[in-house]
């Protein structure tokens, strides 16, 4: 048992020590890491289920401190499996955000592609330039009206709340 104790702690101070250089890793390695990593937590975890195995076996003046001892190595090994899940968390939340900033990047913006798109359409429906120039003045003529409209609707409440109350 107790070889198989400290080859198990051995383990884990190697995992721990791997966990530093993940951080480390170039992208392109970070997946081999990750699964050598994962491949060793298994193995811990494999080792510390022979281990809960032996410690029954113990005699019961040895058993209690043993079961300690393997309970703070799973404890261990537990906090080395999160520490794994957090950093490929945060590596996947990192490259869908690098994958997102690329298409936006990539993304072309027009100001006035819904304006050419419209013009295109009304010279499809064999509408002449004077037609689409006289609609292009009626829209700007009627956003005056509506924000006119809207100042004075503002101005009459205004008056309203300041003399009727």
């Amino acid at each position: 048992m107790e070889a198989l104790y400290h080859q198990s702690n051995k383990q884990v101070h190697e995992v721990q020590s791997r966990m530093g250089l993940l951080e480390t890793s170039e992208k392109q390695s970070v997946h081999l890491v990750e699964n050598e990593i994962q491949a060793r937590i298994d193995q811990i975890f494999s080792n510390l289920e022979r281990l809960e195995i032996l410690c029954s076996k113990e005699p019961p003046s040895k058993r209690q401190n043993a079961k300690l001892r393997v309970d703070q190595l799973k404890y261990d090994v537990q906090h080395l499996q999160t520490a794994l899940r957090n950093f490929q968390h945060r590596r996947y939340v990192r490259e869908q955000q690098e994958r997102e900033r690329e298409e936006l990047l990539t993304r072309s913006y027009t100001t006035n592609g819904t304006h050419k798109k419209i013009l295109d359409v009304a010279n499809m429906l064999g509408l002449s330039n004077t037609v689409m120039r006289l609609i292009e003045k009626r829209a700007f003529q009627d956003k005056v009206i509506m924000i006119g409209g809207m100042l004075l609707t503002c101005v009459v409440m205004i008056l309203v709340i300041k003399y009727l109350t």
